[in-house]
This record gives structure tokens, sequence and C-alpha cells, in this order.
């Protein structure tokens, strides 16, 4: 059975063309020191979903050629923490970090406003041993401010807007970022530390360069992109190029199937596997959970040995993980950060379900999210760094993987 091997990790909704790409083949632990390398993929993104590496000292060239093809801009503006104190910048304490994937659609409008896909809070424990992971839904309705560079009035809307709005009339990415962390910090009292812009494309070529990956599949899931019809590839379901939702199951394709177990995915099924959410009974939620745990593996991978004793094969695959994110470091160095964060491993990694992993209806508008007590009370024990006694009394929020 052939498949195409165009099943990219899209951050972007109504890509439904899987053609792109050609064709594929048929309890805790004890802590082990990454490398610090592997520390600051940690600090950007979802790259922080790392799994515990050997015991390997790496000088700092390794961290240059970590980071040397990693496109580097003030994204937080006034809103960044730094902007938010007087005095020296600090690497002392909690820290927080928002990360953002874009809806950049294929052959999008130049004048259709670019909103975000998904919008991660990343919380560090002040004693940099340990982080949270927190995706805020990104249909949540809010309320959200006036933004002079933009000369946006402010309004209600999703929270995805936010983006959408700081970034017209010129305003970039940056100001996209600057306005949806203005948001987030009228609503929850939440300032950020530093921010990332994390194009999942990219790790299209990430999964190439691995040979594929291992990870845990933990419901079924049935492919909308991918399927075969007389043993050749063909669309297994129609999807509204307006809306990317499915329309109608299409007679006589039988649909890639993803069952429930560990299994080591070729690059085309990875990356198909994390695209899917249209059949999902959670939809988004499934498919953030999926890429999470997608993320986490490609370290693991990448923190194995046949990686990193390849000197030409890490430096392939630092090089596109590198080009694959834009960071706003917070006026600290990316030295510091990496060694302040050392000390964080997989393990001491947890993702927490927001609305209980659900969808959680507004009251205020019938077409957006609203957040749970449970969700409002984790973003204010970020804002004053309790989320470890927030995950104590709520085990039940943290995710399996």
């Amino acid at each position: 059975m052939e498949y195409a091997s165009s099943a990219v990790l899209q951050v972007t909704r109504g890509d439904d063309d899987p053609s792109r790409g050609g064709r594929a083949p048929t309890g805790r632990k004890k802590r082990r020191r990454d490398p610090l390398w592997a520390r600051l993929l940690v600090i950007f993104g979802a790259l922080l979903m790392v799994g515990s590496g050997g015991a390997i000292v790496v000088a700092k060239v390794a961290i240059i050629q970590a980071t040397k093809n990693i496109n580097q801009t003030d994204l937080l503006g006034a809103e960044g923490a730094q902007s938010q104190q007087k005095g020296h910048v600090s690497i002392n304490g909690a820290k927080n970090i928002l990360l953002v994937g874009l809806d950049n659609r294929p052959g999008q409008n130049v004048n259709d406003l670019v909103r975000a896909d998904s919008v991660i809070v990343l919380h560090i424990a002040a004693s940099h041993d340990r982080a949270y992971l927190i995706s805020i839904p990104r249909d949540t309705w809010v309320q959200i401010p006036a933004f002079s560079k933009t000369h946006f009035l402010g309004q209600s809307d999703k929270i995805n807007s936010a983006f959408a709005f700081g970034n017209m009339n010129g305003g970039g990415k940056a100001g996209g970022v600057e306005l949806l962390a203005k948001t987030i910090r009228a609503l929850w009292g939440i300032t950020f530390d530093a921010a990332a812009i994390v194009d999942f494309t990219g790790f299209q070529q990430v999964v190439n360069v691995l040979g594929g990956v291992c990870m845990y599949i933990d419901q079924k899931t049935t492919s909308v992109h991918i399927g075969s019809k007389n043993g050749k590839y063909a669309m297994p379901y129609k999807i509204s190029a307006d809306t990317g939702k499915v329309q109608y199951k299409i007679s006589g394709v039988t649909p890639k199937v993803y069952n429930v177990g560990y299994q080591c995915l070729q690059p085309w099924e990875a990356l198909d596997f994390v695209r899917q959410r249209e059949l999902l009974p959670n939809g988004d939620y499934d498919r953030e959970r999926h890429q999470q745990q997608f993320i986490k593996a490609i370290f693991k991978k990448i923190l194995s040995a046949d990686t990193l004793t390849n000197p030409i094969k890490l430096n392939r695959v630092l090089g596109v993980v590198g080009r694959s994110m834009t960071v706003s470091t917070g006026k600290i160095s990316i030295e510091d950060w990496a060694f302040a964060m050392r000390n964080i491993g997989g393990n001491d990694l947890l993702t927490i379900k927001t609305n209980n992993g659900t969808y959680h209806k507004s009251s205020v508008n019938a077409g957006a999210e609203a957040l749970d007590d449970n969700t409002v009370a984790l973003l204010q024990a970020v804002q004053s760094d309790t989320v470890d006694k927030f995950v104590l009394n709520h085990q039940d929020l943290v995710t399996k993987s």
C-alpha cells in the first residue's frame, strides 16, 4: 500500500492537501543530566518536551551550534517582564514563556488576519528544576485590550485574534505576540520573560533526518488525509477548503488508522498522526496532546546515542530545529537560559489539561469557549508560582505520556 509522505505537522487550519512532498514507503525516575544544548531547547517551546538524556558534558560550542540558526528578535516589546521591572534583568526566580503557533494557511490572502493557532504558557518554577506546559484554548472568549501600535481600539473576541490584531497594520509577528501577552496579563496577571513562535511544519524535516520516531498512541485515530484505493494513495474524506472540517467519507477509500499502543512510526506516519483532529472526540484538545507527545518523542530520539554520537546527523537536526523557531530571550543571554535550566529533564516537565481536556462552551458567545474554574485557578497559580500545589490537588489534570 502506498501513502503520500506529505502528512505535514501543521499549526494551521484548512490545509487538506497531502500530495506535497511525494510518497512514502510502505512514577518519577531519578533525574539524569541532559546536555546543555538540550536545556536550551527545553526553554523555547514545545522543544521543552525532551526525554532524559545521558550524563554528557557539552562545551559552549554545542550551544552555539544549536542556536546559530534560530531567528532571535524582540517579540514582547513593552509587555516583556524586563520592561515591567526596574534594574538588572535576572534569570533567577520563576519564569514564564509564551509559545505561539500560527494559523498561516497555504495560499492565504495577504489581507487575511493571521490568528494564533495555539497559545501555550510555559511556567518554570523558581527552583528551576521543574516546568509546566499549559495551553489556553484558542477559542476562549476574552476582552482584547487596545493596542496603539496597530491602531486597534480593543474588543471582545477569541483569544487567538489577539495575535491578529497586533499583527495587522504593520505590527508584524512581534506586534502579534506583544498584544497576545498584553491580553493574558490583563486577564490573569501573568507576565512573560521570553517568547517563541514555533513553526511546526519545520518538524517534517526533523523527522526525516531522524528516520522516524517511536511514541505511544493513546487513542485510536483515523486519518482524514491519507487513505488507499486499489493499493494507491487516495484522500479518504472530503474536507471543506473554507472551514477545514470533514464533509463526508469518500466511497471506496480505506483511511489510514493508528491503533492504541507503542509504535515506531515512519516520518509520514508520525506527521499524519499528529495532524488529526476532525474525527477525534475532543478535537483540538486531542490533537494538542498528540503534538506534545510527538515533540517529546522527537527529542528523546535526538538525545539517543545514535544521534548524539553522530555529529553530522546531530548538526543537521539542530539546523532544522533552529529554522523552525523565532525566539525572544527577554534580554537574558541564551547561555544563561541554558545554564539556569540545566536541571530540568523530560521527567520534570508536566503537561496540564485545561478545561479538563474538553470543550467548555462560553455563556457569552455560543461559538466560543470559556475557561472553567479549575483552569482559572491554574492560571492564577502560574501568576503566584504555586503550580506545584495546584497539581498536587488536581493530579487528574496532568496528562499522561
